[in-house]
């Protein structure tokens, strides 16, 4: 660390900013590794299962392709969380890829797996076309995404808050360029073309949003055990 100037409150700023930095690097991995393996495990379970595949390679592309720019980067925009100078250091030898994190990364990816296994049979039994289907699942796919990123916006905290709701100038034009580019793919005729992709009722819609909300509230409630667990097993140490 080098001091510009005689101020010793420098060194404080200058330990706030590395923290946050380092909380950001954190939120994009812990968003970033639990989408994509949740989605590859959609198509590596369908193929060892024998099953329909609930989403084509195209349409996996096509989530990839506007999810990562426009969800993924947001999180690097994120400002201090309201407890980062109340925590102790963080011990040098601990590696970005936690214990913690990578049940988080498990956690989310089996439920990514059953909201898109779930969506995709429950519009085959109701004689939905595959193509529509799978249009829902892409739909319910990238809805799960917007909701993971309210939730990992704060590590420590709850997200179902007024503030966690009102999100960063980056998450909001994120969030909306990610909704005005899903009502593209899922009724433009060239995007149907391209992607084979139907038009999604409105009820289902309101249900693919409605399950993004189940998810945030399962999230939550892991987090809440999780920092109660943690909790408990610090207040026992000697």
């Amino acid at each position: 660390m080098v001091l510009a100037d005689d101020n010793f409150a420098s060194i404080v700023t200058a330990v706030k900013e590395g923290r946050t930095v380092y909380d950001n690097l954190t939120k994009v991995i812990a968003w970033t590794l639990p989408t994509s393996f949740g989605e590859t495990l959609v198509v590596v379970f369908a193929i060892l299962g024998g099953f329909l595949l609930p989403v084509t390679p195209v349409q996996i592309l096509w989530i990839n392709m506007v999810t990562a720019v426009a969800l993924g980067l947001v999180l690097a925009f994120e400002p201090p969380e309201p407890d980062v100078m109340r925590r102790p250091p963080r011990p040098p030898e601990q590696s970005l890829l936690t214990p913690l994190l990578l049940w988080q990364v498990a956690f989310v990816s089996v439920l990514f797996v059953a909201g898109a296994f779930g969506m995709f049979y429950w519009a085959r039994s109701r004689g939905l076309e595959i193509a529509e289907a799978r249009t829902i699942v892409v739909n319910t796919i990238v809805v799960f995404e917007i909701f993971y990123l309210f939730a990992v916006r704060y590590l420590r905290s709850g997200s179902i808050t007024l503030e966690g709701f009102k999100g960063t100038p980056a998450v909001l034009i994120g969030v909306g360029s990610i909704i005005v580019a899903q009502i593209a793919f899922t009724y433009l005729p060239v995007m149907q073309f391209l992607f084979d992709t139907r038009d999604v009722a409105f009820s289902d819609g309101l249900v693919i949003v409605a399950l993004g909300g189940v998810l945030l509230v399962f999230l939550e409630i892991e987090k809440r055990v999780r920092r109660t667990v943690l909790g408990s097993t610090r207040s026992e140490r000697p």
